[in-house]
């Protein structure tokens, strides 16, 4: 088994496509409008050009009958704060990838810094979510 993709909640899939595309540098894998009970479902996939085999999911946060108001409105609200999951993005130059993004617009809450596993940098996409941008350190093998 591999992984072939994993999803994120997303406000708006038009805004959350702009972001990870314009911004973050992203390709479109898939966007596919599909009829649904409630009208139309849109698949909407990214991916880092290179790594044809993954891609991030940005999925609409559903009504009912898939999930009830409440519930809906509990999604929305953990994803705005940031507490739906969180990418993690590896670069080879974490500084480098930090002023290209931030150049593009990207607003980081962590600027990079030093921690025992790299240099680690955070921001958060139009959505709430996290995202962490690494350069990981060579790790001796144990």
């Amino acid at each position: 088994m591999r992984i072939a993709s994993a999803h994120l909640w997303v406000h708006d899939q038009q805004v959350a496509l702009e972001f990870w595309t314009s911004k973050v540098g992203m390709e479109v894998r898939q966007d596919v409008s599909l009829p649904d009970v409630d009208g139309v479902f849109r698949w909407l996939t990214v991916g880092p050009p290179g790594q044809d085999d993954v891609s991030i999911v940005l999925m609409a946060v559903p009504g009912p009958p898939m999930m009830d108001d409440a519930t809906r409105r509990q999604v929305l609200d953990l994803t705005a704060k940031g507490f739906a999951g969180t990418v993690f993005l590896t670069t080879e130059d974490c500084r480098g990838s930090y002023e290209e993004l931030s150049a593009r617009g990207v607003e980081f809450t962590e600027a990079p810094h030093e921690m025992p596993y790299g240099i680690d940098s955070g921001f958060r996409d139009p959505s709430g979510n996290s995202v962490r941008v690494t350069q990981l350190a060579e790790v001796p093998a144990g």
